[in-house]
């Protein structure tokens, strides 16, 4: 699928917005917000394969992401082998389309925080980092005509399966499993605005 000169702007103001580089032009911030209006989930994909560039552009669009604190606690499984996605599909029952799709990106995350004296505490924002992480990529997708879709594995039961599938040990968790590919179909954004749902000064 071509990228539009609309979407590679929005990709491209994605980055340089999380890298505080000034936004130019009025058209330049329509791009970014049609590029937020316009993701989807995608659950269907062509057979052909996301290139390495391309891949390497997803995750520096994660990788942009804010983090409390800067600390940056994520980090990126990239499954291209299709023994691998086959079988996480087998056990991961909200990602069934890991069966179809040609790459998933598992975004996972420290849990724990190393004080200088060597000492470890819970790390309490290590969801949130990989969320903001995640929304990021999901964008990128969006921006540069590729599928993708958000499914969980925090739970105990997929966050074991996970983790047994990719080898995750120690303090590192699996926040969610992201299917990646070119879309087989023409799936349309849900439009979610609901004025009903804001609220000014109080509750």
């Amino acid at each position: 699928m071509k990228k539009s000169i609309l979407t590679i702007v929005a990709m491209s103001l994605l980055v340089a917005s999380c890298c505080n580089a000034p936004v130019a032009s009025d058209s330049s911030r329509d791009a970014v917000l049609d590029n937020i209006a316009s993701r989807k989930s995608v659950r269907a994909y062509t057979d052909e394969p996301v290139s390495d560039a391309d891949i390497e552009t997803l995750l520096r669009a994660a990788m942009a992401a804010p983090s409390a604190m800067n600390r940056q606690p994520w980090e990126f499984i990239v499954v291209k082998d299709r023994a691998c996605l086959d079988s996480l599909a087998g056990k991961l029952r909200h990602a069934k389309m890991l069966a179809q799709a040609p790459l998933a990106i598992v975004v996972c995350a420290e849990t724990m925080l190393t004080s200088s004296d060597g000492s470890q505490r819970e790390n309490p924002y290590w969801e949130h980092d990989a969320s903001a992480a995640t929304e990021n990529l999901l964008l990128a997708a969006e921006a540069m005509g590729l599928g993708a879709v958000w499914t969980a594995a925090t739970d105990d039961v997929r966050s074991a399966a996970v983790c047994e599938a990719l080898g995750i040990t120690g303090t590192v968790k699996p926040l969610c499993v992201v299917p990646v590919g070119h879309p087989a179909g023409e799936e349309q954004p849900k439009d979610k605005w609901n004025p009903e749902k804001i609220h000014y000064n109080r509750w």
